[in-house]
């Protein structure tokens, strides 16, 4: 079995196991994705690929993310143990912001799709061109 099938197994089978229960709903890939599928997250991680960190570098290197949703983000993401946080004894104290271990082990995958996305975003954005086109000739 191929490296997708089997995780399109594993993924089906959470689905259908939360599709037979009557609470809430309990898939690890959807919990995983849910929190490196955001906007953020991903440009964190990347961002933090190549060295720590300090906030005020983060929020220079993506300008259109608020610091409010910086700040959310970095605890999302310490939370989930995929960076670290270390704070230095000076006055005023000075934080830096780092890639943990897990959050290196997923560089991997990230760049995979991120040389995905690269490869096809002529073949996605002509799409989204006959789309739209296609969109407006039925609204007319």
């Amino acid at each position: 079995m191929s490296p997708a099938a089997s995780a399109i197994e594993r993924f089906t089978r959470y689905q259908s196991d939360d599709a037979q229960s009557a609470g809430p709903v309990h898939c690890p890939v959807r919990d995983v994705l849910d929190r490196i599928g955001d906007k953020w997250s991903i440009l964190m991680i990347m961002t933090l690929a190549t060295r720590p960190q300090r906030f005020s570098e983060l929020h220079r290197a993506v300008r259109d993310i608020s610091k409010r949703m910086l700040t959310q983000t970095l605890r999302d993401l310490e939370r989930d143990g995929l960076i670290t946080r270390q704070v230095f004894p000076t006055k005023p104290p000075s934080v830096e912001y780092g890639l943990s271990p897990l959050g290196q082990s997923l560089l991997d995958p990230m760049a995979a799709l991120i040389d995905w996305a690269d490869r096809r975003y002529s073949d996605i954005h002509a799409a989204r061109v006959r789309f739209d086109g296609a969109a407006r000739d039925v609204s007319r």
